[in-house]
């Protein structure tokens, strides 16, 4: 069943060039919406929406790309103007962008933390900004939904910085879910467990016996196996669509039980 509410709107998704922005960009043409694929390689974000243009046009939905550093925040507010101006006002913003590779805390650095930070914390700063402020001043009842991961609600090891700035993520949606409701703009998360994406074989990389690990965490998953790209889009689509309109700060874990939260 179709959610509601999400034909003829603007969607960026950041990080829209990898498996679950890539995925979640589809559902969303899927459903009607102009989506914009916000990636640093423009390579792949040109590819994903050609693809999913040419895939849902029939359905009314497009896709156009967009390349920037979103640590870089007069870049990434340039990026915003330039999107509301040429392709419309933001309605749903997905910050879907991240990386991690395995690194025990006392193994890293202050160069290895910035680059975890830049790019898992600040680049959800640096676009959450110019978009909010653009949906207050609209009065337009936005929508904005953060992917994060479990590993900012229940640790993991090998991942400590990453945990913290996912851990962020979910502290900074809940204030601004507080701060904007009166505005009818929503602050949601969704927290992917295991995901088979280029990140997740690119930690595994670094954590030494790669198959051992690979067996070990899905003996720990109770539907014994890992998510796949598609398990994401329903619920970051459930979101950001009318069927959540009075839902706003909360959490979902998508991890088949990995973590369960009350």
């Amino acid at each position: 069943m179709p959610v509601r509410g999400l034909d003829g709107k603007v969607v960026v998704v950041t990080g829209g060039a990898g498996g679950i922005g890539a995925a979640t960009c589809a559902r969303f043409a899927a459903e009607g919406a102009r989506v914009v694929v916000v990636d640093i390689d423009e390579a792949r974000a040109e590819r994903v929406a050609g693809e999913v243009t040419a895939a849902h046009r029939a359905a009314g939905g497009e896709a156009l790309a967009r390349t920037v550093d979103l640590a870089d925040f007069a870049a990434t507010a340039a990026m915003v103007a330039d999107i509301e101006q040429t392709v419309g006002p933001v309605d749903v913003l997905v910050n879907n962008v991240g990386w991690d590779v395995f690194t025990p805390f006392l193994k890293s650095g202050p160069s290895f933390w910035d680059k975890i930070i830049d790019i898992n914390l600040r680049s959800v700063l640096n676009i959450t900004h110019p978009v909010l402020a653009s949906m207050v001043a609209r009065k337009a009842a936005g929508r904005v939904v953060s992917v994060a991961s479990d590993a900012g609600r229940v640790g993991s090891s090998g991942e400590s910085v990453y945990a913290a700035c996912k851990a962020g993520i979910i502290a900074f949606s809940k204030t601004l879910a507080r701060e904007h409701a009166r505005h009818g703009i929503t602050f949601n998360v969704v927290c992917p467990g295991l995901t088979e994406t280029a990140m997740l074989e690119s930690f595994m990389d670094g954590a030494g016996d790669k198959e051992k690990l690979r067996q070990a965490f899905v003996r720990a998953i109770p539907m014994g196996r890992f998510g796949k790209p598609d398990d994401l889009p329903g619920a970051i689509l459930f979101f950001a669509s009318d069927d959540a309109a009075f839902v706003t700060g909360q959490v979902i874990s998508v991890s088949g039980g990995l973590t369960m939260h009350g």
